[in-house]
């Protein structure tokens, strides 16, 4: 074969110039989508337990049992972390599989219950029922797998009420789902209370741990231990673990455990119907790259328990002390009492108008002084109450390093916003309407042009996304959910078409 058609140095020289717009991985200056354990050695050795099992295909373990015996070893530790570890024969009923990730272990969870509700006997439209809080992966679920979504509203905390959630139990239910925490407020959901009720009435509960399954063990609560929230609950059937996240692997690698071989089993897909060798197949993937299990597996080796415990303590401490800063911010709230190492970050209400912060124009003004935080937009609930529009931190290890600057940052990024109001989309809305109206769905030259209109997209002269933010989420909680995801669908479809910049 003759040698590369572009040298492999100006190859690799080319995805460098290209990683230097991406937002910086590690340092802490990203609070969402990163993980950082501030252990430079501990990213070196995923790198290298990645490169070992490069060439691996995970599709069959019995050809390469090298997969076997990693997922034995990581599933193992996960399953004591969880709350499995009990005597040899409870721990040795609780199985599982490593995944893909969060979403993978969600929609394998749905899946699982649904297939289990089908064989003793449901018929008709299976519901899936979980706070409004739950993670949109299983708002996925429901679409891919055919269930009705039924969501409960949630308290102003965040958390759902536990006997507002059992009252909507019932046999049509497949599974329930609840948090340990909830992604958008840190909200930890009453899981013993609503397994006890799914117990009773027959009902498959899921516990989404994906963020704080390998930090939760080690968090203490205000006045100790947290409540129970894991497998120790008796009526939890199965529970999911990203590690991800604060496992501090690569992406993307998850676990999802089921209490019960039998309830493990539904997992599967496995087929000899066709003329190839036989299918059979734990995950949604089949062919898959070994990497990110093996550098999970090298990560777990490394750090152990007591690692992961340093770490988590970290992350407490950096939280703490990041929550007061926020506290001290005049026109900011900390929502809820948040539990594990994130903080929803709401517009202090009851302050004069002068005085009050945007949450999404702090967002913006903090992206400015370097730091880079996510926005959620306000939601109407069912009930006829509004969540609020926040500012969602994810705190790693990292953050307890750079607490004096970040907090710097937070401040006078609250200072230039403070007294602003929230960004009016009453222009935009005139957009719309002069190009959106009707019922019938949208269609991608109509929708170009929609966001063209509205400075978006990369069509007529707009840029591909926009400098701040807080117009857009201004504009996604004033306008009709569908109209919202269907513009929200046209941009980043748009972001990875040939020719896009």
């Amino acid at each position: 074969m003759r040698g590369f058609r572009i040298p492999a140095d100006e190859i690799l020289a080319e995805l460098e110039r290209l990683r230097a717009a991406d937002a910086p991985t590690h340092g802490g200056h990203v609070l969402s989508y990163v993980y950082d354990s501030g252990l430079a050695e501990l990213d070196e050795l995923a790198a290298r337990a990645i490169r070992a099992v490069q060439p691996v295909n995970g599709l069959d373990p019995t050809t390469f049992p090298s997969v076997a015996a990693l997922e034995r070893d990581v599933v193992s530790f996960v399953r004591e972390m969880l709350g499995g570890g009990g005597d040899a024969t409870e721990r040795d009923e609780i199985v599982g599989n490593v995944t893909s990730g969060g979403t993978e272990s969600c929609l394998l969870a749905v899946k699982t219950a649904r297939d289990l509700w089908r064989r003793v006997g449901g018929v008709g439209t299976p519901r899936l029922l979980a706070p409004v809080s739950v993670h949109a992966a299983f708002h996925k679920a429901a679409e891919y797998l055919g269930l009705e979504l039924d969501l409960v509203p949630v308290e102003a905390s965040g958390a759902v009420d536990a006997g507002r959630f059992a009252a909507r139990l019932g046999p049509d239910v497949a599974l329930a789902v609840v948090s340990a925490p909830s992604y958008p407020h840190a909200a930890l959901d009453p899981v013993a209370e609503i397994a006890a009720a799914a117990a009773e009435a027959g009902v498959s509960l899921h516990v989404d741990a994906c963020i704080g399954g390998l930090v939760l063990p080690f968090w203490r609560g205000d006045v100790g231990e947290l409540p129970a929230w894991d497998l120790r609950v008796p009526g939890v059937t199965s529970i999911s673990a990203d590690l991800h996240k604060f496992g501090y692997a690569p992406k993307g690698v998850s676990v999802l455990l089921h209490r019960g071989r039998d309830r493990h089993r539904a997992q599967y897909f496995a087929t000899t119907g066709w003329p190839g060798y036989p299918v059979v197949n734990p995950t949604i993937l089949g062919s898959k790259s070994a990497g990110a299990l093996a550098a999970a597996w090298a990560i777990i080796r490394a750090l152990g328990a007591e690692g992961f415990a340093e770490l988590a303590a970290r992350c407490q401490d950096a939280t703490a002390s990041l929550a007061a800063t926020i506290d001290g911010i005049e026109g900011l709230r900390v929502v809820g009492r948040p539990v594990g190492p994130l903080l929803a970050v709401a517009a202090d209400d009851g302050v004069a108008p002068e005085a009050r912060v945007d949450p999404h124009h702090w967002a913006d003004a903090a992206r400015r002084h370097g730091w880079i935080l996510q926005s959620q937009p306000g939601l109407a609930q069912s009930d006829g109450t509004r969540l609020p529009a926040t500012t969602h931190l994810t705190i790693t290890p990292v953050t307890a390093g750079v607490l004096a600057p970040l907090g710097a940052g937070l401040v006078a990024a609250a200072d230039e916003v403070r007294g602003r109001p929230s960004a009016d989309v009453t222009p935009l809305l005139g957009a719309l309407a002069g190009l959106a109206g009707g019922d019938a769905p949208l269609d991608s030259a109509t929708a170009g042009a929609v966001l063209a209109r509205l400075g978006l997209g990369g069509t007529g002269g707009g840029s591909a996304l926009p400098d701040e933010t807080a117009p857009l989420l201004a504009l996604i909680e004033a306008v009709p959910a569908p109209l919202a995801e269907r513009l929200l669908t046209e941009l980043l479809a748009r972001l990875v078409e040939p020719g896009a910049r």
